[in-house]
């Protein structure tokens, strides 16, 4: 898929957001690459980049929340880079087969990243069913 197209897709999830929550997104950015950084991968599987393991989950992550979450921001907050959400458009397209699963998996991933936006965990999602 070009990528216009699947920026089209991330746009189109943005867009179709609560009003409520696009309102309250602060301070963030969201870009499109085709897959994690070394940095990236490491940051989120916790080892060397040279490992096995990082390597082989640099293909499985499908998008990164960076940043510190609204929930977590004080009065202090200020002076710091946005906050960015990168979705991983070639990590997507790996594990899908139709236009239509990467539409679905593209809205899944954003709302996920979103999420960590405003400070929702992993652990949360999956305690109620969202992960």
């Amino acid at each position: 898929m070009k990528q216009s197209d699947f920026k089209n897709l991330v746009a189109e999830s943005l867009k179709n957001l609560p009003r409520v929550f696009r309102q309250k997104m602060k301070d963030v950015e969201i870009v499109i690459q085709d897959e994690p950084t070394s940095r990236q991968a490491t940051a989120l599987t916790a080892g060397p980049p040279d490992r096995p393991s990082v390597r082989a989950g640099r293909k499985s992550i499908l998008g990164l929340y960076e940043g510190v979450p609204l929930s977590e921001r004080t009065h202090l907050y200020g002076g710091v880079l946005p906050d960015k959400i990168t979705i991983f458009q070639q990590n997507i397209e790996r594990i899908c087969r139709t236009g239509a699963d990467i539409k679905k998996l593209v809205r899944q991933t954003v709302m996920h990243e979103l999420a960590h936006h405003f400070g929702i965990s992993d652990q949360r999602l999956r305690d109620i069913g969202r992960y």
